[in-house]
């Protein structure tokens, strides 16, 4: 692995260049063996039935079966795929191990336009895996000790980059109207975010959104604005609305850049999100940001972890879509 003692940012992560992650898995059984050491040990043997927990008669199958394990309590075929988020994927498994590797590095995020052409897939399957490996990435923070920022946003497009018709139909006000308010929270003494889409900015909203994020008797630093007013926390503020950023220790700097970060993944590699799928690019930048100071390698082995107990069929993800459609790309290019 490559470590390059005099880069930039966090040059204490050991990263993994291209060259070397296509020479980690130059084939399937390679890499099979991989996510099975990730997710039962070195032994790369199973320790229970992913389909029914039971963690007796348990056996390799026979040469030439379709799956390589076999339970004999549900009497059912298993792989290190089953109850994963890669549940009956047919996307071979190096490639899924190299679009991981992919994933956890792209600090503004991967477009399936890219993953389509860097995995050789269609986009419409790059599209699902780059889902499924959000829904790995799902799992929300909370309990923060602090000292904690919390700051809420908006996300959509700009009404000057619509077209007259479309500027027309879906901008009905001004501000955030229009667009999907995000709340998140920024631990100082960890660096860790959370963040959620909300309904909106109300003062019930942001209170339910501050009790999830923040430990009881966490010191929690937000703006003035008035949906704040009466959290019980010890609560500092600065006031935004006469241009004061910094008061003291109080100050939302840190949540806002993570919000910068968020944008920029939103206008320069997506272009467009909907509201409906809007929490899983959420969860996606926070938990990036979270495994971020861990070496590549190790924010790999931790996604696969992550993928343990989680499904996402691609009937739940394009539930909702109009009839004779498939699932909206997250970018702008064509299919």
């Amino acid at each position: 692995m490559a470590e390059h003692a005099k880069a930039p940012g966090k040059s204490f992560r050991k990263g993994i260049s291209l060259i070397e992650i296509v020479e980690m898995f130059p084939d399937d059984e390679t890499a099979e063996r991989w996510f099975e050491e990730q997710r039962w040990g070195k032994a790369g043997e199973p320790h229970c039935c992913p389909l029914c927990g039971s963690k007796d008669r348990l056996n390799a199958t026979k040469s030439g079966e379709p799956l390589p394990y076999w339970c004999g309590s549900c009497r059912r075929h298993f792989s290190v795929r089953s109850g994963t988020v890669m549940h009956r994927s047919k996307i071979p498994l190096r490639k899924w191990a190299i679009a991981i590797c992919l994933w956890a590095t792209s600090l503004k995020g991967v477009s399936s336009m890219k993953l389509h052409r860097d995995l050789n897939i269609t986009q419409k399957s790059a599209y699902f895996l780059a889902q499924r490996l959000r829904e790995a990435w799902s799992d929300m923070g909370g309990d923060m000790g602090g000292p904690v920022e919390v700051d809420e946003t908006f996300v959509g497009g700009k009404a000057k980059n619509m077209h007259a018709v479309d500027r027309e139909r879906r901008i009905t006000g001004r501000g955030g109207i229009d667009k999907t308010a995000v709340a998140g929270a920024k631990d100082r003494a960890t660096g860790n975010v959370s963040a959620r889409v909300i309904s909106g900015t109300d003062r019930a909203t942001l209170h339910d959104f501050v009790a999830s994020a923040a430990a009881q008797g966490a010191t929690v630093y937000t703006d003035d604005h008035k949906g704040y007013l009466g959290i019980p926390h010890p609560h500092e503020t600065v006031r935004h609305s006469v241009s004061e950023y910094v008061s003291g220790m109080a100050h939302t700097n840190g949540i806002e850049s993570f919000w910068a970060l968020l944008k920029r993944g939103y206008h320069g590699t997506f272009h467009h999100i909907s509201p409906k799928h809007l929490q899983r690019y959420v969860a996606e930048f926070a938990t990036r940001h979270n495994l971020r100071p861990q070496d590549t390698a190790t924010m790999m082995s931790e996604t696969v972890a992550r993928m343990n107990g989680k499904r996402l069929t691609y009937a739940a993800l394009t539930a909702n879509a109009l009839p004779g459609t498939v699932a909206e790309p997250d970018c702008g290019e064509p299919w």
